[in-house]
């Protein structure tokens, strides 16, 4: 059995310990900290059996009972904590993004690599049963050379004001999951990003200096095309899509729903909108990373989603960026330049 703190008990900490504690076999949470922690976050974590709470990081980390520690704190404190955990020993999870700043990125992975620890990144939707499905028909080459790659992914709802002022924007907090997807889907990565945004749900997050609507074309090293569609509030619920056409044909998935239900009548065909939001649709896919994040420590093998993985999103996010400021493509190349950034390994 992996012992693993949580840093950070906030909605995706809880997230992470109820799908250990619950779907994940080999692993359970030992303890979790929090600046912030309250009698309501310490009532919470016990009912999932967690006795010891905290507010104190290095203690957790310090800690010789842990094997692991998940990183699910403010993003501002991500690379910090890894650097910390890394040179405690212990094996670290970090949720998305590591950093926004690509050079932060390369001093982790750096980091990671001198103390020989194991390190994931939180891009779940990789271990989604159907992204994986999808993943698995491109490999398979049953649509051939693959053509087009398009995602799309909207929220049933735009988040608070307060939220987006400490995001980091929709392209680094929302869209880095689907440059993630792109990468993953196609196998392949991505030479030159293309975007265009602009606040069409809630007009006051322009006023923030951000978007809620993006539209976002690449292309990739192979000669594929790819196509990424955003937005903060989809009507209908939570839509996440994704199709690669190619040579040979076309895979594509569909939204989860409640049920399967279509109801046929003289007023029109109908079925279920969406599951509500990441929670209801996404819950297996957190206890399926970390169960890969187990295997890898206990096998000693790469992890599924190394620092490598963490970093070229958070490049395609800043292309995007410069792309909406400069109305123009941006190579993934220039923003290296700009950045000093060689290619790395994870």
């Amino acid at each position: 059995m992996l012992n693993i703190g949580i840093i950070g008990f906030g909605r995706i900490g809880k997230v992470h310990a109820r799908s250990i504690q619950t779907r994940v076999e080999d692993a359970c949470v030992l303890r979790v900290c929090d600046p912030f922690m309250n009698p309501e976050m310490e009532a919470e974590a016990r009912k999932l059996g967690i006795m010891e709470c905290g507010r104190d990081t290095e203690e957790l980390i310090q800690d010789p009972r842990l094997d692991a520690v998940l990183i699910c704190s403010s993003t501002h404190t991500h690379a910090a904590l890894s650097m910390e955990a890394a040179k405690a020993g212990k094996h670290i999870f970090c949720e998305k993004p590591i950093d926004p700043d690509p050079k932060r990125i390369v001093e982790v992975i750096t980091a990671v690599k001198q103390a020989g620890v194991h390190f994931q990144v939180g891009f779940n939707r990789r271990f989604d049963h159907n992204f994986k499905a999808l993943r698995q028909a491109v490999e398979q080459g049953r649509i051939g050379d693959p053509h087009f790659i398009t995602v799309v992914s909207r929220d049933p709802e735009a988040p608070s004001l307060d939220y987006v002022k400490v995001s980091g924007g929709m392209l680094m907090d929302m869209t880095i999951h689907d440059f993630d997807m792109v990468r993953y889907l196609s196998g392949n990565e991505v030479t030159e990003v293309y975007a265009a945004g602009e606040a069409l749900v809630n007009p006051r997050i322009r006023e923030l200096g951000d978007i809620d609507s993006a539209q976002i074309t690449l292309r990739f090293e192979n000669g594929a095309i790819g196509c990424i569609s955003n937005s903060r509030r989809a009507a209908y619920g939570y839509d996440q899509r994704a199709e690669v056409f190619g040579s040979k044909g076309s895979a594509a998935t569909q939204n989860d729903t409640a049920s399967t239900l279509i109801l046929s009548d003289e007023q029109g065909i109908q079925s279920e909108k969406p599951l509500y939001f990441f929670l209801e649709r996404y819950m297996q896919s957190f206890a399926e990373e970390i169960i890969s994040f187990t295997q890898a420590i206990r096998e000693n093998k790469p992890t599924a989603v190394g620092g490598a993985d963490g970093l070229i999103p958070v490049l395609m996010a800043k292309a995007a960026e410069k792309s909406m400021r400069e109305h123009r493509p941006v190579t993934i190349a220039e923003i290296k330049q700009e950045e000093g950034i060689e290619d790395v390994e994870s």
